[in-house]
């Protein structure tokens, strides 16, 4: 099933339901009027939004409005816990290449993961806000899961089946304030705003065969000021898998129902074309094309998004609909918001 947030002035707003298509919705009064109700009790409640929404896939929701995703919410506009992992290794690999630092050994089995704001999500049509251009203004654009309950020291694979919902994200980053946080040893702050999540949450069986061993195999389209930049592979390069990564917050405390996991940059890896490397699939966030400019010509050529700029970031299933709705966002300065 998908689901939604519908904004109602409130800061949770209201579950809808939202067909496979994305063309109809219906609230979920009457079972949960949040996600968080419904992540909590999730047996109980779950099989009688699947109901509502074969009904509403069936066209006899009595009813039923058209679908607005300029009126959502993040699908869970606040949550517990916002932990957005590293999973594309090769990501970390280019941006380490271009300041010519080796990847520790370690990141290869030891997934890297941070803990960010999770007490102010944007909607997915919700503006960027930032105050100042310097900052160095990017997008990321990511896979994110929402868990149920999975107690301490769960099993990769085990964990695989607390992923309760699906959903991409974009990652806002402020390039320019992150190597001062990271020299100071305690991680990212401020570097990391508010983070924007697709229209709709969907359940894993709505990927069918594309949700495999805790990976989706789809591909990540990232378009920026109207120029589509990144058609990244989301699934076979993903060095750790969303079991992994919810196994590794595991490790020593238990991972409670409404919790966000994210993917971190979906990254491809290069093809060498005449001896040369090419990124067919392009990229995801703006540092790696930076990265990738550094490598190829000494020094990056591309600049941090600018206020009036945009990003769309979609996925598409294997019949070409979109799965989860679109993010799509401008960036604008803070008397603006």
């Amino acid at each position: 099933m998908k689901l939604a947030t519908y904004k109602d002035g409130s800061r949770d707003g209201q579950l809808v339901v939202v067909s496979r298509d994305l063309s109809t919705a219906h609230y979920a009064t009457g079972i949960a009027s949040k996600l968080q109700q419904v992540l909590d009790d999730w047996n109980f409640l779950a099989p009688q939004l699947e109901d509502l929404y074969t009904t509403l896939n069936q066209g006899k929701s009595r009813h039923a409005f058209p679908f607005d995703p300029a009126q959502c919410m993040a699908p869970l506009p606040r949550a517990y816990q916002w932990a957005d992992g590293s999973a594309y290794l090769n990501h970390v690999e280019l941006v380490r290449a271009a300041r010519s630092s080796e990847v520790p050994s370690s990141f290869y089995t030891d997934p890297l993961m941070y803990q960010g704001g999770s007490d102010d999500f944007i909607g997915p049509c919700d503006p960027v806000v930032c105050a100042s251009e310097a900052f160095g203004i990017d997008f990321e654009a990511e896979i994110a899961v929402i868990t149920g309950d999975v107690p301490m020291q769960t099993s990769a694979d085990d964990a695989i089946e607390g992923v309760r919902l699906i959903m991409l994200a974009n990652d806002v980053s402020l390039r320019n304030l992150i190597p001062n946080e990271l020299a100071k040893g305690f991680g990212f702050f401020q570097s990391k705003p508010a983070t924007a999540f697709s229209p709709v949450a969907v359940t894993p069986d709505e990927l069918g065969e594309a949700w495999q061993g805790g990976r989706v195999h789809l591909t990540l389209q990232s378009t920026w000021n109207g120029r589509k930049v990144g058609m990244c592979e989301a699934g076979p390069e993903m060095t750790f898998h969303f079991g992994q990564l919810i196994a590794h917050i595991c490790k020593t405390r238990n991972v409670r129902a409404g919790s966000i996991v994210g993917s971190g940059t979906v990254s491809n890896k290069s093809v060498e074309v005449n001896g040369k490397p090419e990124w067919p699939k392009g990229y995801s966030c703006i540092a790696e094309k930076r990265a990738i400019e550094t490598i190829l010509d000494g020094k990056p050529s591309t600049e941090f998004m600018k206020y009036g700029d945009t990003i769309r970031i979609e996925m598409k299933g294997q019949n070409g609909e979109s799965l989860f709705g679109a993010i799509e966002q401008e960036i604008v300065p803070l008397n603006q918001a």
